[in-house]
């Protein structure tokens, strides 16, 4: 006798499919959680090696570790179901970080660490293992890259007895005057110079000049020489 399958049959035939967990081993989740720690401890280290912002954060660094692995819980959770995968998105579309990142750097970061948990939850250690690898490579090269001319910005104070030698000296340097302020006992002066391959010494001959009180050289990015 042949049974007719009707459109409801097939609807509760579908939903029942999209309902159904799929078990994920734990060889898998093993492997997925060792790749994503190894990669994590990548980012951690290439961080730490080659940070150049202006103050070193020790848990913003270990909190890329941690998301590369959340991350990768995350994947092998919603390849499991996919309601659960389309239940998962829709929670998460509503979190919102506040946390200012200051330098554009941190960002790339955050990104390297979700593409790599992303990649180790979806089991393609391979393309996360070499594409970490080749990141990491990248700003290596790009960290140790330096341009030829910088832009900073020299602030001397200073008194009157200073002002005709420090004078002949900026015009040597070729600096271009931002502001000044003069106080009851001294002078603030703040000049634009550019520097080729951060050659600083004429803070020296600036420091040796009598009448000068104190001069410092700061980046555009935050760094700081004196």
């Amino acid at each position: 006798m042949n049974e007719t399958v009707g459109f409801q049959d097939v609807i509760k035939k579908s939903v029942l499919h999209l309902e159904a967990f799929r078990s994920v081993s734990y060889i898998d989740i093993l492997l997925g959680l060792t790749c994503s720690f190894a990669i994590g401890m990548f980012i951690y280290w290439v961080y730490k090696e080659y940070f150049r912002g202006v103050v070193y954060s020790y848990n913003y660094n270990v909190s890329f570790v941690l998301m590369t692995m959340i991350t990768t819980l995350i994947i092998m959770t919603i390849s499991t179901n996919i309601i659960l995968s389309l239940g998962m998105v829709g929670a998460l579309s509503i979190v919102r970080f506040r946390t200012a990142v200051k330098d554009p750097l941190d960002i790339v970061y955050m990104f390297w660490a979700i593409a790599a948990g992303i990649a180790s939850g979806a089991k393609m250690y391979p393309l996360a293992l070499i594409g970490s690898l080749v990141v990491g490579v990248t700003i290596a090269w790009l960290s140790k890259k330096k341009t030829r001319h910088q832009a900073y910005l020299l602030i001397i104070r200073h008194t009157d007895e200073a002002t005709l030698d420090l004078r002949v000296l900026l015009r040597k340097l070729d600096t271009n005057l931002k502001s000044k302020s003069i106080r009851n006992n001294y002078t603030e002066l703040t000049v634009e110079l550019n520097l080729r391959d951060d050659n600083t010494a004429f803070m020296k001959t600036i420091s040796n000049i009598n009448g000068v009180i104190e001069c410092s050289l700061v980046n555009y990015t935050g760094d700081y020489a004196q």
